[in-house]
C-alpha cells in the first residue's frame, strides 16, 4: 500500500472551514467537548480490530502489544479528560492584593484555536490520537497529519476520523514531506509535533514565521544506568522488555547501557535468559517481536553491526526487515552508534567504576527524553537530582508514559512542552488572567495627579 498526498487545495479548504467553525464558538461549551471525547472513545473501540490488523501489517506488532502500548493509553487519556474536564476548564479564583481592592481576580482557559498535529510512525495510533484528546478537551479544532511510513495504519485512522467527525472540526490529511511543508507554511494557532530533534528544529523554524506556539516531543539517547547494588535479574528483565518493545523503535527505549563493572558479566547472562523468556528460543518466530519499519531504517541499523563486538544477537534478515535484539560490548563513546538515537533493538554497553563517572557521562551529552536507573531508590533519586531528562524511572523502563496523571515531555534537545492529563488540556489552551472591578467605588489615589502618594506608597 502506498499513501497518496492530500491535494494542497483540499488542505487549504479544510483549514479555512476549521477556522470558520472555530470562529462560530461551537467548540466552547464543555458539554460539546465531552460529547466529542466520548465519540472518539467509541470510535477507537469500534475500530480496534482494523487498527490492530494494520499495526500488524505495518510493524508486525501483536494485538496484545497494540492494545497495551497504543489503544489502552489513548482510552485512559480520554477517560481522564472526560472525568476532569469541567474542573480543568472552570474559572479559578486568584488572590487580589490590598492595593487593588475592591477588585477581584481569576483565571479562565480558552482554546488556542486551530491545531496542527503531526505524528510519527513508531506508535502511529497513540502518538496521533493522544494529542488529539488534548485538542478536543481544550476546545480546539485539529488537522491531523499521519505518517506515510505506516500506510495501513494511516489509512485506517483516516477512515475512522472521517466517519466520526466532520472535517470542518477534525480532519486527517496524508502525504510525505511535501505535505508537511505545505502544512507548515500555513498559519496555525498551535503545532504539536512528535519526531526527531532535527525535524523538530524545522517545525520550530516554520512556526517562528507566524509566532505560533509549539509542543515538540522529540527523542535522544536515553541512558540506562545499572549500578553495583541493582537487582540484576529484575534489571535484565525490564531492560530487555523496554528495549525489545516495538523492536526498540520507541522514543523512550533504553538507548545505551551504563553498567557497573562489577555486575557486567552477571547482567549479560541474565539478559540472554530474559530475552529467551520474552520471545522464545527463535525470536524471529515470536509473535510479539516487531519488524523494522522500512529498508532505509534496516540498512542504517545493520550498518552499526558491521564493526560491533556482539555479545548476543546480531542476526539480520533484510527480506523481513528483522534484526535480533543485540547486546554490544566494548563500545567507544565516540563510535557512530553512540552519536545518534539508535531507534532499534541494539543495546551498546559502557562500563563505569564510580557512580559519579556515569553521572558525568550523562551530563556531558544532550538532555535525553528518558533516564533509567537500577539500584537503591535513594541512589536513584541522587542520580536524578544531578542529571536532567524529560522523564525517568527508578528500577523500571518506559512505564512513566503509561500514567496519564503525570506529564510527559522532553527537555532541551529532547523536546519542548508537556502533555498527558491536565498538561494536555493546558498545552492547547491559553490561560487568561482577568481582573474585574466594581463601579460602586472608584478610589482617586491611582489617578493623576496622584494625591496622598505617601500613603499609596505604603500599600504598594
Amino acid at each position: 500500500m502506498r499513501i497518496v498526498n492530500t491535494p494542497q487545495e483540499k488542505i487549504k479548504e479544510i483549514k479555512e472551514a476549521q477556522q470558520q467553525f472555530f470562529a462560530s464558538g461551537a467548540t466552547l461549551e464543555t458539554d460539546f467537548r465531552r460529547k466529542q471525547l466520548k465519540k472518539l472513545r467509541q470510535a477507537i473501540q469500534q475500530w480496534q480490530r482494523p487498527l490492530c490488523e494494520a499495526l500488524w501489517n505495518d510493524l508486525h506488532k501483536s494485538e496484545e502489544e497494540a492494545i497495551l502500548t497504543e489503544l489502552s493509553i489513548v482510552e485512559g487519556e480520554i477517560k481522564n479528560h472526560i472525568a476532569n474536564l469541567r474542573k480543568w476548564s472552570g474559572r479559578k479564583r486568584a488572590r487580589t492584593p490590598l492595593k487593588m481592592m475592591p477588585s477581584g481576580s481569576y483565571t479562565m482557559s480558552e482554546p488556542l484555536g486551530c491545531a496542527l498535529i503531526i505524528s510519527p510512525w513508531n506508535y502511529p495510533v497513540q502518538l496521533l490520537l493522544n494529542p488529539l484528546v488534548g485538542a478536543i478537551s481544550s476546545g480546539c479544532t485539529a488537522i491531523l497529519k499521519a505518517s506515510p511510513y505506516v500506510p495501513n495504519v494511516s489509512t485506517v485512522i483516516e477512515k475512522m476520523i472521517s466517519s466520526t467527525f466532520d472535517s470542518n472540526y477534525i480532519a486527517l490529511v496524508q502525504g510525505n514531506r511535501d505535505t508537511n511543508n505545505a502544512l507548515l507554511a500555513m498559519r496555525h494557532d498551535i503545532i504539536f509535533f512528535t519526531g526527531s530533534p532535527s525535524l523538530g528544529k524545522s517545525v520550530m523554524k516554520a512556526a517562528a514565521e507566524h509566532l505560533t506556539p509549539v509542543v515538540l516531543e522529540l527523542g535522544g539517547k536515553s541512558p540506562c544506568i545499572v549500578d553495583a547494588d541493582a537487582n540484576i535479574g529484575i534489571a535484565a528483565r525490564r531492560i530487555a522488555w523496554g528495549k525489545t518493545l516495538n523492536a526498540g523503535q520507541t522514543c523512550i527505549a533504553p538507548d545505551y547501557l551504563l553498567i557497573h563493572r562489577s555486575c557486567k558479566e552477571r547482567f549479560v547472562d541474565a539478559f540472554k535468559r530474559e530475552l529467551q523468556k520474552l520471545h522464545g528460543n527463535d525470536i524471529k518466530k515470536s509473535r510479539h517481536y516487531a519488524r523494522i519499519v522500512n529498508d532505509k531504517a534496516f540498512e542504517r541499523l545493520a550498518g552499526y553491526l558491521k564493526e560491533a563486538d556482539i555479545v548476543t544477537g546480531g542476526e539480520c534478515d533484510a527480506a523481513e526487515r528483522y534484526i535480533a535484539p543485540t547486546l554490544i560490548d566494548n563500545v567507544s563513546a565516540e563510535s557512530p552508534i553512540m552519536q545518534e538515537e539508535i531507534f532499534g533493538p541494539l543495546l551498546p554497553m559502557l562500563t563505569f567504576d564510580k557512580q559519579s563517572d556515569a553521572i558525568e557521562f550523562v551530563r556531558s551529552r544532550e538532555k535525553p527524553l528518558a533516564l533509567y536507573y537500577f539500584g537503591k531508590s535513594s541512589e536513584g533519586r541522587k542520580v536524578l537530582r544531578l542529571t536532567s531528562s524529560g522523564g525517568a524511572c527508578i528500577n523500571d523502563t518506559v512505564m512513566h508514559i503509561a500514567n496519564e496523571n503525570i506529564p510527559f515531555g522532553g527537555v532541551g534537545n529532547s523536546g519542548l512542552g508537556q502533555y498527558h492529563g491536565e498538561e494536555s488540556f493546558k498545552a492547547f489552551s491559553h490561560i487568561r488572567s482577568v481582573v474585574t472591578t466594581p463601579t460602586w467605588l472608584d478610589l482617586p489615589f491611582r489617578y493623576m495627579p496622584y494625591r496622598m502618594f505617601g500613603l499609596v506608597k505604603k500599600l504598594l
